[in-house]
């Protein structure tokens, strides 16, 4: 919400200067997000009136002009700008001025002609992007005054960063009142006459959704000049607002607007057919909006309607085909008060925001409509002239305003600081609240314009905002501290980041809402949750896997150059069970590039399924992890398995599936992999073992087994079956080629034998390897290889 300063003092002037007013707001809940004056600093321009306008002897666009700047003799100032003519009031830089950007104006000669200043133009001054033409004053202006006077240029510009909460700040009116609160300043509302019918003219309204409008207020005024011009101080006010003022009528309605903060509209009275009606859309309508956007109205939309079509978007947009245009001689006033559920997410859904939208779905006050209506009649009226019928006031159930009841010894307890019940009756006296006295607790009943006002807490809130945010002291806790348990056999997440980490992994955090087109194409089964208010178009349902965030990191980074990424994320997936959600959280992960850093001393090797897999080992350590085939939609065929941890099955790993490559527009397939984060929390408890003294014992066996035996099902068989002597049995070497037949792989299995009590013997040794060997032979049909 961006607003004059100079507008609000015309409604509350506390004592304070522009910082301090700032900061105030601030420390009050209301943060300014940014302090400017209307115009950059620039000195020594004036008001001036040109004289003559003569063609420049030595170039046709240029002109040389005669300038009355107040300073006696006229100066003679050559301009090249379209719009300059005898008669009007333009800005004038003197000599010696300093306009924004450090531009210093000296007496030149342009093309043999001497200049003895500059007229300028809106962009020039750094006041508006119109770089057209001069800037033509206002004919009250006098001769000679500084520009920045007449303009009020030295006005600041305040822009409130608001709470979704406090939509009652998205007015003048509004911060007025907040304004006069925090400063305890006498506030002066807005005028408010109610203005006088002066014709019989109306339209009948009929409301057929009653609990989306519960109020729907309407004036028709006949026989205005809708061709008026829109007088300087409102479109000031507006343009300062960052609102661009368009006709006499609509800046009426956008001006009070920000005054009062009840969005109006105003549609051509001679366009509508019959009654206006409030209705949701029938089927296969459409709707072109003021933006020449065309709509398929569907059922959640409410409209504004006449007998024979739709006029516009209830709370949101009008339509192009009843606006007002120069020939309007005729207008009809609408101020509703729609159900903030009717709107919220609309405008947003359609891909645009409007004013209106903003207000009405975040709340406004719904004793605003008929002052509202009035207000704006009176303005059409003053400017357009014309008459005003009777104002049109269909009402329903409004939202109730119940009493809250506010106990001083709870004010005490939440803020931790006792504020005098005096104080605290002065402080919802300042809010308008008119508390009441019941014993020891004060009963308020919240106005029409606090929506935020529910509860206790709500108004212990104020009091604290009031009081002063600065004023509530820290202090130190009354309790004990004690060290939380941590037990050796539950792994914390930190941990498992800590590993990743050391792994040379980056961690990310990406939006638990995600493209529907990235889970289509990640094949989630079953279909995603999808988001009724998405907080973008494209972030439309919640994640079902962490890979669309990853990858989406991943072609961020690839398309900055980066040809090494490593990266990882924990974060909770969400899916439907029936008719549960389930929010697993979950540890993902992906490596594309080269394997290894950059080094002198090595080449440069892509990282593969087994680099991963070692790092997956690495974050389970010391649970055991095996791997089996297994196909993923998002993996690529014969290159995926599933992860089992400890023997179960936790996750997959392998390489993106190539449709995917192509669908994140990468160069290459990432390795990926994707945990259940609950199975690697649980740990074996650690067991002492004594270190043996005794040396150890290796033996290798190179057996030969068929080809499409997996190697973890031999290495199961052999821990199964294992002496307790057997301290280590690993693979170290797979080999097929001459001297192994078609079908048949060597396999060379390092193993390990030691006792802690005693030097095993020969015979013990040869008794250990037989056992493995009667397990490999009887099992897999292994033989030794010659």
């Amino acid at each position: 919400m961006r607003f004059s300063e100079r507008w609000l003092r015309t409604l509350v002037d506390p004592p304070l200067d522009s910082e301090a007013l700032a900061h105030a707001l601030t420390m009050a809940g209301l943060e300014v997000e940014e302090h400017v004056r209307a115009a950059p600093p620039f000195t020594q321009v004036v008001v001036a009136k040109v004289l003559t306008v003569e063609r420049h002897p030595n170039a046709e666009r240029l002109t040389v002009c005669s300038v009355d700047a107040g300073r006696g003799a006229p100066l003679s100032i050559v301009c090249g700008a379209p719009n300059v003519a005898p008669g009007i009031l333009v800005p004038c830089a003197l000599v010696g001025a300093e306009l924004p950007g450090g531009m210093v104006i000296r007496k030149a000669a342009m093309r043999g002609v001497e200049s003895q200043g500059m007229l300028c133009s809106a962009a020039e001054l750094g006041i508006a992007d119109d770089a057209s033409g001069l800037l033509v004053l206002d004919g009250n202006a006098t001769i000679g005054t500084d520009l920045r006077q007449v303009l009020d240029l030295d006005d600041s510009l305040l822009t409130l960063k608001l709470t979704p909460n406090r939509a009652d700040c998205l007015s003048l009116a509004g911060i007025a009142r907040e304004v006069g609160a925090i400063t305890a300043s006498p506030v002066k509302p807005p005028p408010h006459a109610q203005v006088a019918s002066t014709t019989t003219t109306t339209r009948g309204v009929r409301v057929e959704a009653p609990l989306a409008c519960p109020r729907f207020c309407a004036r028709v005024l006949d026989g205005i000049d809708a061709r008026a011009p829109t007088p300087g101080w409102m479109k000031q006010r507006l343009e300062r607002s960052g609102i661009r003022p368009i006709s006499a009528v609509v800046d009426v309605t956008n001006y009070v607007m920000l005054e009062l903060g009840q969005p109006l509209h105003a549609y051509d009275n001679a366009q509508l057919d019959g009654d206006i009606v409030v209705r949701f859309p029938r089927e296969g309508e459409q709707l072109t909006l003021l933006n020449g956007q065309v709509l398929d109205l569907d059922a959640s939309l409410l409209l504004v309607a006449d007998e024979e079509k739709p006029l516009g978007l209830a709370g949101i947009m009008g339509g192009e085909h009843s606006g007002i245009s120069d020939n309007t001689n005729s207008v009809l006033l609408e101020g509703a008060f729609w159900n903030p559920a009717v709107i919220q997410g609309k405008a947003r859904r359609l891909g645009f925001v409007t004013d209106a939208g903003y207000r009405f779905e975040r709340g406004v006050d719904f004793q605003a409509s008929p002052v509202a209506v009035d207000r704006a009649a009176a303005l059409i009226l003053a400017l357009c002239g014309g008459h005003a019928g009777p104002l049109i006031d269909v009402c329903g159930e409004l939202p109730r305003r119940d009493p809250i009841r506010v106990r001083s010894a709870r004010i005490a307890r939440i803020l931790g600081v006792s504020i005098p019940d005096d104080e605290v009756a002065a402080i919802f006296d300042r809010l308008g609240l008119k508390p009441q006295r019941n014993g020891d607790d004060f009963v308020v009943t919240p106005p029409s314009y606090r929506f935020d006002l529910a509860i206790e807490a709500d108004l212990i809130e104020e009091v604290a905002r009031l009081h002063g945010y600065d004023r509530i002291h820290a202090a130190a806790p009354a309790h004990a501290h004690a060290m939380l348990p941590a037990p050796e056999a539950l792994r914390p997440v930190a941990q498992l980041r800590r590993r990743m980490v050391d792994r040379d992994y980056q961690e990310v955090i990406t939006f638990s809402f995600v493209s529907s087109v990235w889970e289509h194409a990640l094949r989630s089964d079953p279909p995603p949750i999808k988001v009724l208010n998405p907080i973008a178009g494209h972030l439309d349902v919640m994640r079902s896997s962490l890979l669309g965030g990853l990858l989406d990191t991943l072609r961020t980074n690839v398309n900055r150059k980066a040809e090494r990424v490593r990266i990882f994320e924990t974060g909770r997936c969400f899916m439907r069970d029936g008719e549960r959600f389930l929010q697993p959280l979950r540890i993902g992960g992906l490596a594309f590039g080269a394997a290894d850093p950059p080094q002198w001393d090595s080449g440069k090797r892509a990282a593969d399924f087994f680099d991963v897999k070692g790092d997956v080992e690495a974050l389970a350590a010391p649970l055991a992890v095996t791997t089996l085939a297994a196909l993923h939609p998002a993996l690529h065929p014969g290159r995926s398995a599933r992860v089992l941890v400890a023997g179960r099955p936790v996750g997959w790993l392998g390489e993106l599936h190539p449709r995917l490559t192509r669908e994140f527009e990468l160069p290459r397939s990432p390795i990926v992999f994707e945990l259940g984060y609950e199975p690697l929390t649980q740990l074996p408890m650690p067991v002492a073992r004594p270190v043996s003294k005794l040396p150890v014992v290796r033996r290798d066996l190179a057996i030969v087994v068929d080809d499409a035996l997996p190697v973890q099902e031999i290495r199961n068989a052999l821990e199964a079956v294992k002496p307790p002597q057997v301290e280590q049995i690993s693979l170290f070497d797979v080999y097929k080629g001459p001297g192994v037949e078609h079908g048949k792989k060597s396999l060379a299995i390092l193993v390990l034998i030691q006792d802690t009590a005693r030097t095993l013997t020969d015979p013990e040794i040869d008794a250990a390897v037989a056992i493995l060997l009667r397990e490999l032979k009887n099992r897999f049909n292994a033989t030794l290889r010659q």
